[in-house]
């Protein structure tokens, strides 16, 4: 793999370490914080709200200064997010807290750009061996990001978290450090386009391919089903099931694990066993899942469920990501990637905003089955797309 690759990955463990870390004690700190249960997930939600809100801006600024520049803007949003959750704890500002998920989303924005950046360094046919081997930075992430959460006292004293927040906006400076040493645009085999032109064929036109919107459903449908299930699971454990926080931290931490780690084949899956099986693979995994889950609230029940989530989105995640640019040409790769995210991260926040109020009201089994409608759904649309695809179609 070149050289850029292997940076992004590196800068990947460092600068996703906002997303577990937040995944992890934002629904605990925010029922410290919250003015009511019923919001004790919200920041958990934030983070994705965030997310959305700047993936528009920053596919917009990547198409106009370039990758690095862009890059760079996020591990630094990464600091103030740090630092913003580590005021919301000296004041107690539920406020703040939000603020602090809010900013760090927008960070997470960019880093969900890595991946399409990788797949640029490469030639088409490792694409897909790219953006997984970039997911692979998620592995440092999943098992640092909680474990600096935990920093100094935890969730106890008078200033809960707070030195945890200090830690992760350490962390995001290392991020800056690496991209700034390290990332070279000039090494993309697609070049950065730098003029803000706008070429290729109208939206509509793009939108009109059923390869187009598998791939968009593939990931979508993954993310939004696991991280309504992941968001829940802390309080599900700690409230419902009886489990100790410690508990709940390590069957998230393996969680996140499980989502990258099988990036060390997924790349490889999708030439020798196709997309389709390897998508068809990721929704089994989530059909066993629910199944486990709804069926008991041991620790062993929550720990094999939340592996299986982990790997089905990964299988999801990574062959939407690696269908996507067969739907789409070098000119039009912003346009198309920006919308992916939008609608990829548009419904995971929706399904982290949801998923405290859902607990509430159906409990965790109800919550289960809420998810199963949308599996069903991306099912619908890989069948359409199957059926409908030509026989010539290829990368572009």
């Amino acid at each position: 793999m070149p050289l850029n690759v292997w940076i992004l990955v590196a800068a990947q463990a460092f600068a996703m370490c906002t997303a577990p870390f937040i995944v992890f004690i934002g629904s605990l700190q925010g029922r410290l914080l919250a003015p009511s249960p019923e919001f004790a997930t919200l920041p958990v939600g934030l983070v994705v709200v965030g997310t959305v809100l700047a993936i528009k801006p920053a596919t917009w600024l990547m198409e106009r200064i370039g990758r690095k520049p862009v890059m760079l803007l996020g591990a630094l949003m990464g600091v103030a997010a740090g630092l913003t959750g580590a005021a919301s704890s000296w004041s107690g500002s539920f406020t703040l807290l939000c603020a602090a998920a809010v900013i760090g989303g927008t960070g997470l924005a960019v880093v969900h750009q890595y991946r399409f950046a990788a797949m640029e360094s490469v030639a088409p046919e490792m694409a897909g061996s790219a953006a997984a081997r970039v997911l692979l930075g998620g592995l440092i992430a999943a098992w640092l990001g909680p474990e600096v959460a935990l920093i100094g006292e935890g969730g106890e004293g008078d200033a809960p978290f707070m030195t945890g927040w200090l830690g992760l906006a350490v962390i995001q400076a290392t991020a800056i450090l690496v991209l700034a040493v390290g990332y070279q645009g000039r090494r993309e085999r697609v070049r950065e386009t730098v003029h803000g032109g706008a070429g290729g064929r109208p939206l509509a036109e793009i939108l009109r391919q059923p390869l187009v919107w598998a791939a968009i459903s593939s990931a979508a449908v993954g993310y939004a089903v696991m991280s309504f299930i992941m968001t829940a699971t802390p309080l599900s454990m700690t409230e419902l099931g009886g489990h100790e926080l410690t508990d709940a931290k390590r069957v998230i931490q393996i969680h996140i694990l499980a989502m990258y780690l099988p990036s060390l084949i997924s790349g490889w899956l999708t030439r020798t066993i196709g997309l389709p099986v390897m998508m068809g693979a990721g929704l089994l995994a989530y059909g066993t899942c629910i199944a486990l889950a709804a069926s008991g609230i041991s620790l062993h029940h929550y720990l094999v469920a939340l592996i299986l989530l982990g790997i089905g989105w990964n299988f999801l995640f990574v062959g939407g990501t690696t269908l996507l640019p067969r739907g789409y040409h070098d000119a039009e790769r912003f346009r198309v990637q920006g919308l992916n995210d939008l609608v990829v991260f548009g419904s995971q926040a929706t399904a982290a905003l949801s998923a405290g109020a859902v607990l509430s009201t159906l409990a965790w089994s109800g919550l289960l089955m809420v998810a199963v409608p949308f599996l069903v759904l991306h099912a619908l649309l890989m069948v359409v797309w199957l059926t409908r695809k030509p026989a010539s179609e290829q990368p572009s």
